[in-house]
This record gives structure tokens, C-alpha cells and sequence, in this order.
């Protein structure tokens, strides 16, 4: 028999009673605010299409490399989990795929994945059972059945789930037409704006990376080899996402590190590298030389600048070569803030327009790094744990690695960072539900008194990410 799926009203509260009454009052004042979610992957089509979502696979399972992975550690073949591979291989059929995934359901006992999908499960579909072997055509009947009515279409969702404010991440050269269309439907009153995303076109070494330099010469009739227009070019479409509701420029990069090359040494370097001729060596500098030209057009555009360094993608290159990216084996490797962002925050770590939200996977620089340096330059803020670590006890560690350092004003607020649209709601109550709890502890020791954690809890929510964010 499956077993009773029930969601605590009190879940990740604090255990000692005292310490929860106070986190449940501070919960309750923020559970009802609505979502502001300034930095995410979820493609602005599902929104501006606002067709159904095909089956529960597709939407639970088939894109979402936290739930794959560990079924594919398991024994799985990605190809039984939906993901098509290059050479053609057969894949498994939704209703197949789900009843995998629900024979596995075992594996995300006490992983954020698995409790994102039991808040889901049981608040959009009343799911009262864990999924297993024996209910799994039952779930996905129910499930499905959901999925072709009104309600769970995707505009309806954003409603429902009280989204204020939801960022996607684009290429440089989108046109930006979904976004512009979604923005002048007068049936659509929510907020969705774009992020500027230029790995693929400063990074020498990212995939792809010389026929983006060649397409953005063409867009700029300029020689591909000319650096000054590279510049312009780059200025010029950063320009177009502010026209289009953009308040941020994201760079996922091996490492935060900066370097001023000057002029004719960055121009040579751009050469090499568009010429298909550059070391790894060389590449790693013009790359950080990039990053401090990206910082100066952030102070001269307003655009936020986050940095997500330290992940080794497609650690597994046969997977990656049959599956392709973003198949669950990106892995979390140490970062190094201090010198490596030295040289960008000498110039531009005070200045009044650029605001810098720093984040990372290794834990152990946020209250050596990343919180000290937010504790004193103007620019720096905290960014919220992400990937590897938004899950509720690296939660709790990251607020007490921060916060005696840095304070709760020098934090980003949360950032969900998701493809998967259903998870907001729950990804953000977890959020919620843990600040809260931290938030008790410190009234309880007699830290800060309980109008001041109020208050905290929920700037955190709204005011926090609004201000970080300029939105």
C-alpha cells in the first residue's frame, strides 16, 4: 500500500517549542506575499503560449536535472527518462518515464528535490499518497487530467501562484519579441523581463563560442575581428534588454576572476580567440578581462551584475556527447573571490550604479569570502544559495554563515534559479519557512526583538530582492 503523503503545517520549523511559536507568527506574515523572482531559467514562451503542459513526465521529470540524476546514478539510462540522444536511440513514452520515476520515488527521501515535489504534488493536485509502483497510472491519470483543464494552464498558474515579478535568461542576440508581446497583451498583468546572458559570446572557451562572435558581427556589420565594434556591439544589445524590461546581466564563469588587459592586449587576445588560435591560458584572461569591461557597461546601463561561478560542466563526457548539457552531471568546484575580483572591485566595487550579487556552490566561501566583502563595498551583495545548496539545511547554514558578518541587508533575497515552473510556489515557501525559523532563534536567544524580525522577514521577501534588483 502507498503511503500517506501529508505536508506538516509546521515543516521546517524549529523543533524547541518556544523557538516555533515565534517562527510560526513570522511565517504567517509572509506566506501570503507575493513571489518576486528576479533570476530563473523558465522559457517566456510557456507564458506567452499559454498552451497546456503535455503529461507529467515532460513537466516533472524529463527537464529537470535534479530529479534525473539521481535515477540515472541509480542505473537509469537518461534515454528511459525521456531525454533523447544524438544517435537516435529509442526513448521511453511519458506514461513509461512516470512510472519509472515513481519506482525510484524512494530516492528523494530527505533531498530538496523530493520535498519541492511533495509540496507540489499534494498543494496543485491533492496527492495524499507517495507516489510507488502501484499508483503510478493512477497519479499520472490524475495528474494529466488536471493538466487539460483552465486552471493549470500556465497563465492561470502565474496567477495562482502570486508571481509579482518572474526573470527568464536569454541569449544576447534574442530579439526579445515574446518578451515585448507579453508586455503589450492586455490580458496578461503579470511581469515577465528578460536576462542578459553572454557567456557563449565573451568565454572563448564555451561551446559555440565562435559562431556567436561571427552572428553578432553580422548583427553589427563590423568585422568579426574588430574588438572596438565587439564593445559596441555588446553595448548596443545590452542596451536593447533594457528597452525590453531587463534589470539584470548574469555570468556563469569557471571563476569570478577579473583582469584589465588594456586596449591592445585584449584586442590581440579577441583576435586569437575568433580566429580559433587562443590558448587556455590566454582565453582564461581575455575572460576576465571581459568581465571587468562587463562590469564598467553595467555602471553606464544600470544592468544588475550576477556572477555564478564554480560549476565543471558536462563532467561526464559521454554523457554529455549522447545527451548533450544540462543532463545532471554539472559538478560544484571551490571558488575564489578575494583576488580574483580584486582588479573589478579597486574600480568599480563603490560605485553608486552598479550593484553586484555574488553567489556560489562552495559553502565555505560565504562567510570567508562573500560576506565580508559585502560587509564593506557598496556594490556587493549576497547572493542566496543556489543549485547544489537551495535545499533547507544549506539554507540554514548559509544565514549563519552571513549574517553576523553582513546582516540581512546585504543579501539578494531568495532566488529560485529554476526551469521548472511548478517548483516556484514550493521553492519559495521553503525559503519563507526557513527564514522564519532563523529569524525565531534570534528573538528567542534575545537577539533582535520580534517587530524587527518581522520586519526583516519580510523586506526578505519583497523589499529586499525589489531594492538588489532595481525593479
Amino acid at each position: 500500500m502507498p503511503m500517506t503523503l501529508r505536508l506538516d503545517p509546521d515543516r521546517l520549523l524549529p523543533a524547541d517549542p518556544a523557538t516555533r511559536e515565534v517562527a510560526r507568527s513570522l511565517y504567517a506574515s509572509t506566506a501570503e506575499l507575493p513571489i518576486v523572482s528576479p533570476h530563473g531559467h523558465v522559457d517566456p514562451r510557456l507564458i506567452f503560449d499559454d498552451q497546456p503542459f503535455p503529461n507529467p513526465a515532460e513537466l516533472f521529470i524529463r527537464y529537470d536535472h535534479y530529479v534525473t540524476r539521481l535515477m540515472h546514478a541509480a542505473g537509469v539510462e537518461l534515454a528511459d527518462l525521456g531525454i533523447p540522444a544524438a544517435d537516435g536511440r529509442p526513448i521511453a513514452e511519458p506514461r513509461q518515464v512516470w512510472r519509472i520515476f515513481c519506482t525510484h520515488w524512494g530516492l528523494y527521501a530527505g533531498t530538496a528535490s523530493g520535498y519541492w515535489l511533495q509540496h507540489t504534488f499534494s498543494t496543485l493536485f491533492d496527492i495524499d499518497e507517495h507516489p510507488s509502483a502501484e499508483n503510478a497510472d493512477a497519479l499520472y491519470d490524475r495528474i494529466q487530467a488536471a493538466l487539460e483543464t483552465p486552471e493549470f494552464r500556465p497563465r492561470a498558474l502565474f496567477a495562482r501562484f502570486g508571481i509579482e515579478v518572474l526573470a527568464t535568461t536569454d541569449d544576447p542576440l534574442d530579439d526579445l519579441a515574446v518578451h515585448a508581446a507579453l508586455a503589450a497583451d492586455p490580458t496578461f498583468t503579470g511581469r515577465v523581463v528578460p536576462t542578459f546572458r553572454p557567456d557563449g559570446y565573451i568565454n572563448p572557451l564555451a561551446p559555440g563560442y565562435a559562431e556567436n562572435v561571427r552572428a553578432l558581427a553580422a548583427w553589427g556589420d563590423y568585422a568579426v575581428d574588430d574588438y572596438a565594434g565587439y564593445l559596441r556591439a555588446l553595448e548596443h544589445r545590452r542596451r536593447h534588454f533594457v528597452e525590453h524590461g531587463a534589470v539584470s546581466a548574469d555570468f556563469g564563469v569557471p571563476q569570478p576572476y577579473t583582469v584589465d588587459l588594456g586596449v591592445e592586449r585584449a584586442a590581440a587576445l579577441y583576435a586569437e580567440a575568433v580566429s580559433g588560435s587562443i590558448s587556455a591560458a590566454d582565453a582564461r584572461e581575455l575572460l576576465g578581462h571581459m568581465l571587468l569591461e562587463s562590469a564598467r557597461m553595467s555602471v553606464d546601463d544600470g544592468l544588475v551584475m550576477t556572477i555564478h561561478p564554480g560549476v565543471f560542466r558536462n563532467h561526464s563526457s559521454s554523457t554529455f556527447q549522447a545527451y548533450g548539457p544540462d543532463t545532471g552531471h554539472d559538478i560544484p568546484v571551490a571558488v575564489e573571490y578575494v583576488e580574483n575580483l580584486r582588479p573589478l572591485l579597486e574600480r568599480y566595487g563603490n560605485h553608486a550604479d552598479l550593484h553586484l550579487v555574488l553567489f556560489a556552490i562552495d559553502e565555505t566561501v560565504y562567510s570567508r569570502e562573500i560576506a565580508p566583502l559585502a560587509g564593506f563595498y557598496r556594490s556587493v551583495y549576497v547572493g542566496a544559495p543556489w543549485w547544489f545548496i537551495d535545499a533547507p539545511d544549506a539554507v540554514l547554514r548559509f544565514r549563519a554563515a552571513v549574517t553576523e558578518t553582513a546582516g540581512f541587508s546585504r543579501g539578494s533575497g531568495f532566488i529560485d534559479d529554476t526551469r521548472a515552473f511548478l517548483s516556484i510556489p514550493a521553492r519559495h515557501d521553503m525559503s519563507r519557512r526557513l527564514d522564519a525559523a532563523f529569524l525565531a532563534r534570534l528573538v528567542v536567544e534575545g537577539r533582535i526583538d520580534r517587530a524587527a524580525a518581522e520586519q526583516i522577514a519580510g523586506d526578505l521577501v519583497v523589499a529586499q530582492p525589489t531594492k538588489v534588483f532595481k525593479l
